[in-house]
């Protein structure tokens, strides 16, 4: 794929949600191979900077970076916007620190970049392709990257309450992005607003360009803009942070509770990880999937791990108990104290994330429609989950007892399954997926 930048210079004015500024900030083409560049214009000599994790000074509810006196706030909009819309190389010149919050969103900043026009340009892009799982933990928080041939990001969002619990899985490209991702606001809890006015953050802070979540009331000028926007919201600000790895990531992220902190400690794990890569000059190499054939009734843990992509810490079913017919199984998933996440979810109270749960049940939905569909040489993709429903814990030492059935097949491309877990005969968590086969990258 080509890399892209702008077809002409275009501005946006407005208020900066941390320190109140009013700033005007310019977006311009640059030459292939340029990068994405932040320039301070109201500083002497106009100093640059190139957004990289190792430039991170301050993560308290936005990512800031600094090289020397040159600081630029809340820098993960913006990045979202490019990287969502996938711009390379850009030239982002602001007059203050901080790129104004606008309403919340990226969805400005995509107007922008969809009104300048993408331009395709001759130099190919590089991608950054995960060839072994990186996970990090942050107090309840925990993300797992995994090698995969697109990016690709499942979270959970949810408060210490539990009350506005959100969870979504989709694969990102433009139009996706686009269309499900960038127009999702800011968010915070009424409680915090008082510390972070102390903190001196939040100083343009208002109903205009976030969300205030007060109990179980929603405070804001208008309706949300999704049922889930808020977990939608924390994807925007995954892929914005991630940037700050200097190159596209093919991965597929899946994310318990993230914020800045943990986000940037897993772009820098990443970036480590990449550093080690280009040391050793090694390359991903593709897992093709076997067919499942149609003549067994069972399968151990070789033969699912022939059969599915997924490898620790992300392979979520140790054995296929039995087939029921042609559409349904049934497949267990030990859960033991050593599963990395119990480390950081939570201290003390080790509970299995909803999100994996969700990953055992497509897991094993996917072993279903390689059985009915026999193409060997596809993957499975996890595209949605609709009435998720999470009814106990589950914790170390239970047996995760996975049923699915196949509802719906489209062509051998599209499917839709009904699953459960259980454990001692209660369910733990339900849902329908939707998922599909898409063909293996060799690149």
């Amino acid at each position: 794929m080509k890399q892209r930048t702008l077809g002409r210079e275009v501005q946006i004015k407005g208020n900066a949600l941390h320190s109140g500024e009013v700033v005007t900030l310019v977006m311009k083409p640059a030459p292939a191979g340029h990068g994405i560049v932040f320039k301070r214009t109201d500083l002497h000599g106009q100093p640059e900077l190139k957004p990289r994790v190792d430039q991170v000074t301050d993560l308290v509810r936005a990512t800031t970076i600094q090289v020397g006196h040159a600081k630029i706030q809340t820098v993960e909009h913006v990045l979202s916007a490019l990287s969502g819309c996938g711009i390379d190389n850009v030239i982002i010149e602001m007059n203050a620190s901080e790129p104004p919050i606008v309403d919340g969103s990226a969805r400005p900043y995509v107007n922008m970049i969809l009104e300048a026009g993408p331009v395709e340009q001759d130099k190919e892009r590089e991608y950054f392709e995960l060839d072994a799982p990186v996970s990090v933990t942050r107090g309840n928080s925990s993300i797992i990257a995994l090698p995969n041939d697109t990016l690709k990001i499942s979270c959970t969002s949810a408060d210490d309450r539990g009350i506005h619990t959100q969870h979504l899985s989709l694969s990102i490209d433009p139009e996706t992005y686009q269309s499900q991702i960038a127009a999702a606001r800011t968010f915070t809890i009424y409680e915090d607003i008082e510390e972070l006015l102390k903190l001196g953050k939040i100083q343009g802070g208002s109903l205009d360009c976030a969300v205030v979540i007060k109990g179980d009331k929603i405070l804001s000028k208008e309706p949300l803009r999704f049922k889930d926007e808020f977990v939608r919201h924390k994807i925007l600000d995954i892929i914005g942070d991630v940037v700050l790895l200097g190159m596209p990531l093919k991965a597929h992220i899946v994310a318990t509770r993230p914020g800045h902190a943990i986000n940037a400690q897993l772009t820098k794990a990443l970036f480590d990880k990449l550093q080690e890569q280009k040391k050793s000059g090694k390359k991903k190499a593709p897992v093709q999937p076997a067919v499942v054939p149609g003549t067994e009734t069972s399968l151990d843990i070789r033969q699912v791990l022939d059969t599915l992509p997924h490898r620790y810490p992300f392979a979520m079913i140790d054995r296929v108990i039995e087939f029921k017919g042609a559409d349904g199984l049934v497949a267990l998933k030990n859960v033991t104290i050593n599963e990395p996440y119990f480390s950081g979810h939570f201290p003390g109270n080790p509970v299995m994330p909803g999100v994996l749960q969700l990953e055992a049940m497509a897991q094993a939905a996917g072993i279903l429609f390689f059985r009915l569909v026999g193409k060997g040489t596809k993957s499975p993709f996890f595209m949605s989950a609709d009435k998720v429903k999470f009814r106990r814990p589950v914790r170390p030492g239970d047996q995760l007892i996975i049923t699915a059935r196949l509802t719906k097949s489209r062509g051998g491309k599209l499917g839709v399954a009904e699953a459960q877990c259980t454990v001692d005969g209660q369910v733990a968590s339900s849902a329908e997926l939707m998922f599909a086969l898409v063909d293996d990258s060799s690149d």
